[in-house]
């Protein structure tokens, strides 16, 4: 595993703990994209990338996260991870990470399943 990536998850666990917009903003370049659900539009740019977590975020200690990299080059890293929140609530987790040449997420993807919904 590359510092880049172990560094560039580090700092989104510690943004999604802290929700604080600085740590946020750092994880993206200025123009980033990030979906926050699959097959739904991106939200573009730092200010509402920051916006939109704020709007949905978790409050701090109420999620655990564990990740390994399935796929890992310079430009992209594809996460899988598991989200477990207090009580019984779990999702698994697909992230698509493709990264600018300064080791920022240019355009990240969240894919998760409830883990709860019947198959």
């Amino acid at each position: 595993m590359t510092d880049n990536l172990t560094n560039w998850m580090n700092g989104y666990l510690l943004a999604w703990e802290s929700n604080d917009p600085d740590e946020i903003r750092a994880l993206f370049t200025p123009d980033a994209k990030y979906s926050f659900e699959p097959f739904t539009s991106p939200v573009e740019g730092q200010d509402a990338i920051v916006a939109t977590w704020l709007a949905r975020a978790d409050e701090p200690g109420d999620a655990s996260f564990t990740w390994k990299p399935l796929v890992e080059t310079d430009d992209v890293s594809i996460i899988q991870g598991e989200t477990r929140y207090k009580g019984d609530t779990a999702f698994s987790n697909l992230w698509v990470i493709r990264f600018g040449p300064d080791g920022r997420a240019r355009e990240f993807t969240e894919w998760w399943m409830d883990q709860s919904k019947p198959s």
